[in-house]
Parts: C-alpha cells; sequence; structure tokens
C-alpha cells in the first residue's frame, strides 16, 4: 500500500492549518456566494400580520356556510379598516390583511353568486403572524454559504446588511518558460499556458478576490521573486515546477522563502505531485502543470480550504451520488478521479483521461470517485462524483 496520505488525510492537513478572516458588513444584495459569519436574526415576525393564502372573502368560520354581506376589502398594502359583524365578509386578495374579528378566508371558487360561501374551519387559509419565523429568530446560521434562497429569506426577514468574512485575496502564478499566452505564434518546444484561466476561473466561483502574475521562466531569482509577492496574499496557487526535474524550482523557492511544507504528492490519480505549504497565515498551493491535475487538484483541496478560510461549516468536497455507465478499473495504490459527463444521475465516463488532456474535458461536466483497490467497479455501480 502507498505511504503517501490519502485524499481524506491530506484534506484533514489542509483544513488544520486554516484560519478563518475577518468578518466585514455587506448589504444583503451584494452578499451573493459570501459566508455567513455570524447567525441572522429576524427583524420582525414574518408575516408582520395574519395574511390570507387567497384570493376570496376574509369571514369569521362561524358564520359559515352561509350568505354573507360584503361591506368592503383587503388588498396588499391597502388593509381592510374596522371589524367583521356577525354575518359580513370582506373581499380579500393573497396577501392582505386578514380584518379583525375575520379568522378564516374562503376562496373565490368556493363560492357561488357573489356572497354565499361554503363552511369553512377557523384559521383556514390565514397565515398566522410569524408563522414563518419570529422576530429574534435565527434565518441563518453562520457557516452557510449564502445562495439565492438565503438571500432572499434575509431580506424577507428584514436585514438590509449581514456580517460575511470578507473574500480572499489569492494570487495564481505559472510556471515554466515554455509557456506563452493564448494567441501567440508558438515557437518549438511552447505551448499555451491555460492553468491560470482555470484556476483563476475556479478560485472566482468560490468567491475570491484574484491576482494573476505573469508566466515565470525557470529561473530560481525570477521563481523567488514571483512566490514571494503571491506569499503576501492570503492564499498563493503556483501551477507547475512542482516534481522532481532539474527545472522544478518551486518548492525549493518557497522553503527558502520560509514557507513550511505540510506535504507533498498524494495518492491520488491525477494530481499526485500536489504540495501544500504554510507561511503564517498564508496558505500555498502547489498544482502540478498538466492542467487536468491541476483541476483535480484544486476542487480536492484548494476549493475545500477557500471555503474553510470563509468560515464554512461544511468546506466540503461536496460529492453526490450516481451510477457508472460503464466498468471502471481501481487502481490498487492511488484513489483515481475519472472525468465523465453526466445524463441524469449517470454517468458516462469521456474518452482520453491522461492528465495533459484538458481538451477532451471539455466534454465533462463530473469527476468520478473510483477508490483504490483491486478488481473493478461493474457499470451500473453506484459511485461519489464532484461537479467540474
Amino acid at each position: 500500500m502507498s505511504s503517501l496520505p490519502g485524499i481524506e488525510e491530506a484534506l484533514a492537513q489542509v483544513l488544520a492549518r486554516v484560519t478563518t478572516l475577518e468578518a466585514e458588513e455587506v448589504p444583503v444584495a451584494e452578499a451573493s456566494g459570501r459566508v455567513l459569519a455570524e447567525p441572522a436574526a429576524s427583524v420582525g415576525d414574518l408575516p408582520p400580520f395574519d395574511s390570507s393564502a387567497m384570493d376570496g372573502f376574509a369571514v369569521r368560520a362561524a358564520d359559515t356556510p352561509g350568505e354573507l354581506r360584503v361591506v368592503g376589502q383587503s388588498a396588499a398594502g391597502s388593509p381592510f379598516e374596522g371589524e367583521l359583524a356577525a354575518g359580513e365578509a370582506v373581499t380579500i386578495s393573497t396577501g392582505a390583511v386578514v380584518p379583525a374579528s375575520a379568522d378564516a378566508v374562503v376562496p373565490v371558487e368556493r363560492t357561488t353568486g357573489e356572497v354565499t360561501v361554503e363552511h369553512v374551519e377557523p384559521g383556514e387559509n390565514v397565515r398566522p403572524t410569524g408563522g414563518d419565523i419570529r422576530a429574534g429568530e435565527t434565518v441563518v446560521d453562520a457557516g452557510v454559504v449564502l445562495r439565492p434562497a438565503q438571500l432572499g429569506a434575509l431580506a424577507a426577514a428584514g436585514l438590509a446588511r449581514v456580517c460575511v468574512a470578507r473574500r480572499p485575496h489569492v494570487t495564481v502564478l505559472p510556471t515554466g518558460s515554455e509557456l506563452r499566452p493564448p494567441g501567440e505564434t508558438l515557437r518549438a518546444g511552447e505551448i499555451y499556458e491555460s492553468n491560470s484561466v482555470l484556476i483563476a476561473s475556479q478560485l472566482a466561483s468560490v468567491g475570491a478576490e484574484v491576482t494573476v502574475l505573469p508566466p515565470v521562466a525557470d529561473d530560481k531569482d525570477a521563481t523567488r521573486d514571483a512566490l514571494a509577492r503571491g506569499l503576501e496574499s492570503d492564499m498563493l496557487v503556483t501551477s507547475g515546477g512542482v516534481s522532481v526535474g532539474p527545472h522544478d524550482l518551486v518548492r525549493r523557492m518557497l522553503a527558502e522563502l520560509g514557507a513550511e511544507e505540510v506535504f507533498w504528492r498524494v495518492a491520488v490519480k491525477p494530481g499526485k505531485p500536489v504540495a501544500y505549504a504554510v507561511r503564517g497565515r498564508t496558505l500555498v498551493f502547489g498544482l502540478p502543470g498538466n492542467p487536468v491535475s491541476s483541476l483535480v487538484g484544486f476542487e480536492l483541496f484548494v476549493r475545500p480550504a477557500l471555503l474553510a478560510l470563509q468560515g464554512a461549516r461544511d468546506p466540503g468536497p461536496h460529492y453526490l451520488s450516481g451510477r457508472i455507465a460503464a466498468p471502471l478499473r481501481r487502481n490498487a495504490q492511488r484513489d483515481e478521479l475519472v472525468r465523465a459527463r453526466r445524463n441524469g444521475d449517470v454517468l458516462e465516463p469521456i474518452t482520453g483521461q491522461e492528465s495533459h488532456m484538458i481538451a477532451r474535458s471539455a466534454a465533462a461536466d463530473a469527476l468520478v470517485l473510483v477508490p483504490r483497490g483491486e478488481g473493478v467497479l461493474d457499470e451500473g455501480a453506484q459511485v461519489r462524483w464532484l461537479q467540474i
């Protein structure tokens, strides 16, 4: 069995060295994707008054069934003034205030003529005051990533501003003398630099403020200077230069700059040569140069670290469940992430799984986890997968 740490062990080492970022207050309308730093409580009762769940007639249940006299109307924002007497009803719209002494609403479709209503029970079709939440109760807990449902709930509960972790400042540094920007003419031995685009996009999806440095050549001084700049951020993510070749300078220069290497290499395919280091509160991820290895390393380790930096109570990775459409051979020494295309809950592995085949990955939207071991996962087997 491999002596390298597995995914779970390496992830535990990553998260153990995370220090949550400071909090700041922002408008609710600008908090999408942010992580709540403290519980957010409702300003008032929701709904703030007894309201109608239907278009119809507000009545006293004791007067039904029967023929009632309509004495007014209650519309959203324009409530009926006064109380209902015996035998009276008020036309009411959905969301409008239920008049005093009325205790039920008869839907329009359960009336005949103008005022003849069917029987209703007390409380029927009435949304009671505070039926959703009471003033002072928690709407969203600390550590929750704010998505549309949470933002809508916070606004409805009367909160104009919320306390969230500040956005992490992350620097991306691609390394390698062979790298050229897309659009330029390649010379012999050169390739287009794509990892910074890939990584920056992944970082932005987790709420980071991203600075991308120009690719640095395989030169000690240039690499050291670029790394020193990146270490001023909350997180530094490099691509390339973390293997064992003579031009792989990243780990060596990080050590010279005082970064403590926590681990180098993980029992995972692709992405084995990933490195993780810390300097003070700065987290450093050295992702492999092969684009698919970089993509996988990010989803397994960098994304959870970024969420943990922001105080997320469940930083992931967030695996989903599905079935594989074709047999997958297991690797005895390493867990493997296989690129696949989703078709409902069925995952179809794509052709071309080598770690340099980033163009093939354009057809994939899932990474299927194939746990290390012997034998084969049969077609139709239940598997866990990550969305990409």
